[in-house]
This record gives structure tokens, C-alpha cells and sequence, in this order.
């Protein structure tokens, strides 16, 4: 395949007809054996002859497309743009940390400029609506409207009727506004980010997202870690996207990839991850490894917002300290204490005066880490400040069949040295919990490419120091390190912790800051 004047794609083939009858700007060049055709460079054109699996078709957009933003893309991040704009299905497997973001951003602002489509609806997990896509369109195309559907049903709806090129939402906000996004009609392409919450075709959510797929709607389905626990999750995302590659019953699909060892268990079939693969196709995928052009470590931000009960405490927390604050000038260790007692609400867990522990709904929290967690390749670092709220997330991460084992400041010398060596050396545990107190200095974890902040320090060295115990001798992945964030107190402190600020000589301002916003 040649382009000539950067206008005609020269294709060589054995089907001259299979082009010429289809595209009318085609014609045969030479026939024989191997026959030249000169086709029309255009998307349409580009995209049929995708369909015909004809190797090495480059995409316009590489021709015509500027690639705004503030940052250049690097060589990945065109290839899967390219990759999406050639396919109204697809897949697109790149793991965490490699901006497949910014390139389905980026394919899909090239679509609106063609005109192949309006309005694009974006459905993600909440914790990365805003900390994710909304930044990432804000650093990306500027120039385009992008709007945010969470709250009410009023207010999501309002949103949707805005006429935003960008919508984003949540799943199961889908299921509140499917009615006026079928009204619509404007929403040209959906892509679906984490797409693994919709493996299970029995679920509402994957029932009401494939009610919205008509044949023409264009659909590009997101996740680092297609059918990571079973081969069986393949189906849903199959089905919904390219419904012509699964049978029509789930059975059968179960059948060609699992085979029966008890009337109860199931295990896969040989042939299972080579089924897999061809059930889940057009597809793309880079490894971080792949990605040559990566930086080194790559920090990212997980909204998970406070519950209500969380809210409403950490609220009567902020009134209080206002009260008492008044009229006084407030020490640094008052103001250390009370940003501690922030955090701890943020976290899920209050230690009272009388030593007494308060616990509160963190769901939203637990199931973000959660998020991260299942879309890792490699294992998973888990940085939690304080005893009881570990606690908390052990359990959760056990009732959710996540091998995981904890440090903390209870765990003796000897013991620590064996469940490090566990863990750089054995399958399992996937995650280790770990009180950055208790093994921020000279420990090598480099089993693990991923740290997650489940909630910040205020001790810079410590922040440094926990990071680096991945970024050391024998890493050979790239390496994300991702904060989790629900409150203002977090947001403030994360980001001093990334300037590298000395957080204790900013502690009065800001403990001020919060306490008056």
C-alpha cells in the first residue's frame, strides 16, 4: 500500500472488484495476479477497506488532523487515535497509564471535524468524570464544550439538552437519562471507559446501554484488563459491541471456552484466551513497555467523593474548628490535629479523644481502589496512613477475592521481611496495604508498577520515600502512582505533596484555608 500525492491510496489485491464496486472513487490501475487499485484517501473510503482486513491502511487523520492541546501526542497515542477513527467497533486494551484517554479524545474531535459525528457521550466510572476526562478534554481540546451529567435526573437531563460536543456520565447515570439520549438522537459515538462493568449482558445497565446502540451508532470500548477473571466476561462486551462475533445465547459461548471439572466449577478450556482473543475484535493494544515514549512514572488523580454521611461530619468537623478558632491565633499542632481528624473522616475511620473509634459509610472510596486495583497489570502498591481505616480495606479488598496482605506498625520485624518476600516472589498477594510510616524507607517492591494514596501524609520525605519503593533497581515497568480524593483537605495536601513543599511550615495556612472555604 502506497499514498501518492497524499491524496490516493494504491492498494495492491487479489479482489479488484470487492473495491471498485463499492467505492465509486476507484479504479483499477493494473490487473494480473495481483491487481493495483487507486482508491480515494477519505475516512469512508479508509474505513471499507479496514473492513476488507487489507493490511497497512493508513487513517486521514494523519493527513489533516493538528493534534491540538497542550501537550504533542506521543507515537502510541496517534496509532490508537488512527486505530479508533478506522472502526466504529472497536476495542482499545492499552493498559493503565498509557493515555488511551487523550487518544479516544483526540480520534473522536477528528470525527466531529469530519462531520461522521455530532456529539460524543462519555460513560466512566464516577471517581474519573472530572479528575480524568473532563481534565484531559480541558488539556486536549480546549475548544470544544464538555459537559458533566451527574446529580439529579433534572439536571443530568439538562445537560444532555445543552447541545455539549462532550457529555460525561457515570453508569449508572445512563440507566436515569436513556430515554432522552434515544430522544436526542445527536449522540453519534459512545465510548465506554473501564469497560468491564458491562460483561454481564443480565444486568440493567447492560441492557439499558444496548438499547442506546443503534446499527449505525459508533461504540469504542475501553479497559487495560479485558476478561481478567474469567473468559466468560468476554461475552457481554462482545455482545454489545460486536454482536456478529459471539453466538446469540451465552451458554454457548460458555461452552466453547469453559469446560465442567464438578456439577458446580467450572475451569477454562485450552483454547479459551485464544477464543477470547478473536471474540474481542478490531482491537488495539500497548503495553507501558510498549510505550517507549512514556514518562518514567505517571501520577494521576481518582475522585471518590465523600458519602453523605462523610459529608455531613466532616461539615460539623469544619464548623467546629471554626468556633473554636475565633478570635485565637491557632498553633501549628492545633492545626496539624485538626487536619488529621479531616483526613480521618475522609478515610472512613475517627479516633475520638477517649480512644474510641467512629466508623462511616466509605463505599465510594473502597470501591475506587477497587477500580484501580482490577485494571493493574502488575501488582499494586496501597498506601493508608491510619490502622483502623487498613482494617477496613482489608476486609473489603477479602469479600471482593483480592489476595492482599497488610503492613502496619503491629506487624513484627521478622514477619514484615517474610510478606516482602512473599510479595516480590510469589503470584499472590496482588495488593499490599501498607502504613507509609511503616515501610517508607528502604524496602524494594518492585513486584508492583501501581502506588495508590488512599488518602494523603503530611510528611513530604514520607510521600517521596513510599513512592520510591517501586522506583528502584529491577522495575522493569513503567510506573502510575494514583491519588484518591474526596475532600477539599486532600486536594490541598496532594498537591503540595507533588510541588514538594515543606507541608509543616504550610500547616496553619492551611488548616485557615479550609476551615473559611
Amino acid at each position: 500500500m502506497e499514498i501518492v500525492d497524499n491524496k490516493v491510496l494504491l492498494v495492491r489485491t487479489k479482489y479488484p472488484a470487492r473495491i471498485t464496486e463499492t467505492i465509486k472513487k476507484s479504479r483499477v490501475l493494473t490487473e494480473g495476479e495481483i491487481s493495483e487499485v487507486a482508491v480515494n484517501w477519505g475516512l469512508e473510503e479508509a474505513q471499507f477497506l479496514k473492513k476488507l482486513k487489507l493490511k497497512n491502511i493508513p487513517s486521514p487523520i494523519n493527513r489533516d488532523y493538528d493534534w491540538p492541546g497542550a501537550y504533542p501526542p506521543m507515537q502510541h497515542q496517534k496509532d490508537t487515535a488512527e486505530f479508533f477513527t478506522l472502526h466504529k467497533r472497536a476495542f482499545c486494551f492499552n493498559e493503565q497509564g498509557t493515555g488511551k484517554t487523550a487518544a479516544a479524545i483526540w480520534a473522536a474531535d477528528y470525527l466531529i471535524n469530519t462531520g461522521a459525528v455530532r456529539r460524543v457521550l462519555v460513560v466512566c466510572p464516577l471517581s474519573i468524570m472530572q479528575a480524568s476526562w473532563q481534565a484531559d478534554l480541558f488539556r486536549c481540546v480546549v475548544h470544544r464544550t464538555v459537559g458533566v451529567a451527574y446529580g439529579s435526573r433534572e439536571k443530568r437531563k439538562d445537560i444532555l439538552n445543552r447541545g455539549d460536543d462532550f457529555v460525561i456520565i457515570n453508569y449508572d447515570g445512563v440507566e436515569v437519562v436513556a430515554e432522552d439520549v434515544l430522544k436526542d438522537g445527536t449522540f453519534d459515538l459512545i465510548i465506554i471507559d473501564e469497560a468491564n462493568a458491562y460483561k454481564n449482558v443480565q444486568t440493567q445497565r447492560w441492557k439499558t446501554m444496548n438499547r442506546l446502540l443503534t446499527p449505525q451508532k459508533w461504540l469504542w470500548l475501553m479497559t487495560g484488563t479485558p476478561a481478567a477473571q474469567s473468559p466468560t466476561d468476554a461475552y457481554g462486551l462482545a455482545k454489545l459491541c460486536v454482536p456478529e462475533n459471539v453466538p446469540k445465547f451465552f451458554g454457548a459461548f460458555r461452552d466453547s471456552v469453559m469446560q465442567p471439572i464438578t456439577r458446580f466449577k467450572w475451569i477454562p478450556r485450552p483454547k479459551a484466551q485464544e477464543i477470547v482473543f478473536n471474540t474481542l475484535q478490531p482491537a488495539i493494544r500497548f503495553t507501558k513497555e510498549e510505550c517507549i515514549d512514556l514518562p518514567e512514572i505517571t501520577y494521576t488523580m481518582r475522585e471518590a467523593p465523600l458519602t453523605a454521611q462523610q459529608s455531613k461530619y466532616y461539615k460539623l468537623l469544619k464548623e467546629k474548628f471554626l468556633m473554636s478558632a475565633a478570635g485565637e491565633e491557632v498553633s501549628s499542632v492545633n492545626a496539624a490535629t485538626n487536619i488529621i481528624k479531616l483526613l480521618q473522616v475522609s478515610g472512613g475511620a475517627v479516633y475520638t479523644d477517649s480512644g474510641s473509634t467512629v466508623e462511616f459509610d466509605v463505599s465510594n472510596r473502597l470501591s475506587v481502589v477497587q477500580e484501580v486495583i482490577e485494571e493493574a497489570s502488575h501488582k499494586v502498591l496501597v498506601f493508608v496512613p491510619f490502622t483502623h481505616t487498613i482494617v477496613l480495606l482489608q476486609d473489603y479488598l477479602l469479600k471482593n477475592n483480592i489476595t492482599c496482605d497488610v503492613i502496619d506498625g503491629n506487624v513484627p520485624v521478622s514477619k514484615r521481611t517474610e510478606i516482602f518476600k512473599n510479595f516480590q516472589e510469589s503470584p499472590d498477594p496482588k495488593v499490599l496495604v501498607i502504613q507509609p510510616q511503616a515501610a517508607a524507607h528502604g524496602v524494594t517492591l518492585t513486584a508492583a508498577n501501581v502506588v495508590v494514596w488512599y488518602a494523603p501524609v503530611t510528611s513530604i520525605e514520607t510521600y517521596l520515600q513510599a513512592n520510591a519503593r517501586i522506583h528502584r533497581k529491577g522495575q522493569k515497568n513503567p510506573m502510575t502512582v494514583v491519588h484518591v480524593v474526596g475532600s477539599p483537605v486532600e486536594r490541598n495536601l496532594y498537591s503540595m505533596l507533588q510541588s514538594k513543599l515543606d507541608i509543616h511550615t504550610k500547616l496553619v495556612d492551611l488548616y485557615q484555608r479550609e476551615i473559611n472555604t
